[in-house]
């Protein structure tokens, strides 16, 4: 089988999708003998070729200022779009409804190759930090389903996730498929945990908690200061781990010390060894994780992979398959809910590690089992599409662009393969000189227009006329876009004749 992943983000951008990505192509390639060929917007200096699987960067701009550590694809550039057509994959598999599926559905429109689309994030959340204005966050909401709704099949990581995009107005059906963890199930030795953690003062019989994330607000870190300061005023010990990087930090450090407890609260930074994640993981009696933003909550299996047992906000994603007080600890979302639990594990951390001990045995999933589930369901979708049972989806409004890129590819291509046919003698050179100046006009057209996009984030004093002036500029760039390559193939032809 031939699988095109699809992903804003890719190593060296390190997040939980990006790692659900390089999993999926690493056991994909390695236990299934599938060809998996991967597409992500392009980093400067990174090295793309020491994957025993193909990546195909494209074209980026830089965003980091307004989603901090994230560049934006350009996913109607040429010549890596025609890198992925002609690599003719049976499925294509998007996990972001941004360029991605751009991208997606510029593929599926030349390859006829069906779309399935994994729903991670929860979007509506994003992009109310990024977006301000409450009728530019309906509209792109409106966008992103949209796009979504336009792929073959929609899976969701929990059915939190997937009652999350019902509510933003997605009409569809959804399959929940769970992602897994690269931790083999066991603990870590005794040596190991000794090793990796010798530089921190963490005394025995003293709890310690342990967090592992983005170091974030919207991941519940506010909640677990405050019940550490409860923990603190009423004379319990106890030390807190924060693994992770992120642009609260700094904040957090703050409050630990406002709070008094920056002796016995260690903020260690993001930690990309498996193994030393994995010592830590077996060191600490309770993995704090109060997010409801997390649709899934892939720290959370890992901790049990290390027989560790989380603490998690009652009625959120991550607490899906939890039994309270059997195989994790359900809370509210306060901090002195999270403050009675930490002094009970306190009190009895061999009950705790009793817990972690179920977690392992019953919540931890592998991605081994998690990309098999995955490559049976690519393997019943081919024989769905085969027999008739499912439909590719109909072209919509916004496929008329996708239509138009298509075109360049199509015929720079045909108009070489003619020139071989028909035994023109004239250098092949020129001719791919012709599809090269086709390329670059069309990337300069886009990178006009991205210009233009650039221009439009200043408007935002009347965001109903500022979308309006967007809409118009859209129209007249296709146009353009159309003409042009127009011109372009009747200049071919003229050469040819």
């Amino acid at each position: 089988m031939k699988v095109c992943l699809l992903n804003d983000s890719f190593p060296p951008v390190i997040d939980g999708v990006a790692n659900v990505v390089t999993n999926y192509a690493h056991i994909l390639t390695e236990k299934h003998g599938a060809e998996v060929l991967v597409g992500t917007p392009e980093y400067p200096g990174s090295d793309y070729d020491s994957y025993p699987f193909q990546v195909v960067p494209y074209k980026s701009f830089d965003t980091t200022k307004i989603v901090k550590g994230y560049r934006a694809g350009n996913p109607l550039e040429m010549r890596s779009a025609t890198k992925m057509i002609d690599f003719r994959p049976d499925i294509i598999h998007s996990h972001c409804p941004v360029s991605s599926n751009v991208l997606a559905r510029l593929i599926r429109n030349e390859t006829g190759a069906p779309v399935v689309f994994t729903y991670h994030t929860k979007f509506d959340v994003d992009i109310a930090r990024a977006v301000k204005d409450k009728f530019l966050q309906q509209e792109s909401i409106k966008a992103l389903v949209g796009t979504i709704s336009a792929c073959d099949e929609v899976w969701c990581v929990s059915e939190g996730a997937g009652e999350n995009l019902k509510s933003l107005g997605f009409e569809g059906e959804y399959r929940v498929v769970s992602n897994g963890v690269d931790f083999e199930r066991g603990r870590a030795s005794e040596e190991k945990v000794a090793e990796d953690t010798r530089e921190y003062d963490l005394p025995e019989n003293v709890p310690v908690f342990l967090f592992v994330g983005r170091m974030m607000a919207y991941k519940g870190i506010p909640q677990i200061l405050d019940s550490l300061k409860i923990l603190s005023e009423q004379g319990t010990d106890f030390r807190m781990v924060f693994i992770g990087k992120g642009a609260d930090l700094d904040n957090f450090k703050e409050k630990a010390k406002e709070y008094g407890i920056d002796d016995k609260t260690f903020f260690i930074g993001a930690i990309y060894d498996r193994e030393v994640l994995r010592a830590w993981n077996t060191r600490a009696d309770l993995f704090v994780f109060p997010s409801t933003y997390d649709t899934n909550g892939i720290v959370v299996r890992e901790a049990a992979a290390c027989g560790l047992a989380s603490a998690l906000i009652r009625n959120s994603c991550a607490a899906e398959g939890i039994t309270d007080d059997r195989n994790g600890f359900i809370i509210d979302e306060t901090a002195e809910s999270l403050a009675e639990l930490m002094t009970r594990v306190s009190r009895d951390l061999s009950h705790a590690r009793d817990v972690g001990q179920h977690a392992m045995d019953e919540i931890y999933i592998s991605w081994d089992d998690s990309v098999r589930d995955a490559y049976d369901r690519y393997g019943e979708i081919l024989e769905d599409v085969k027999s008739g049972k499912m439909e590719i989806r109909r072209k919509t409004m916004t496929d008329h662009m996708l239509d138009v890129t298509a075109d360049v590819i199509h015929y720079t291509e045909k108009i070489i393969d003619l020139q071989k046919k028909t035994f023109i003698d004239l250098p092949m050179r020129a001719f791919e000189g012709m599809r090269e100046n086709a390329l670059d006009m069309v990337d300069t057209i886009i990178e006009a227009q991205e210009r233009r996009n650039e221009e439009m984030r200043g408007l935002t004093d009347n965001a109903e006329k500022s979308m309006m002036e967007m809409y118009e500029r859209q129209e007249n760039f296709t146009e353009t876009f159309r003409q042009s390559i127009k011109d372009v193939i009747d200049d071919a032809r003229k050469g040819l004749v």
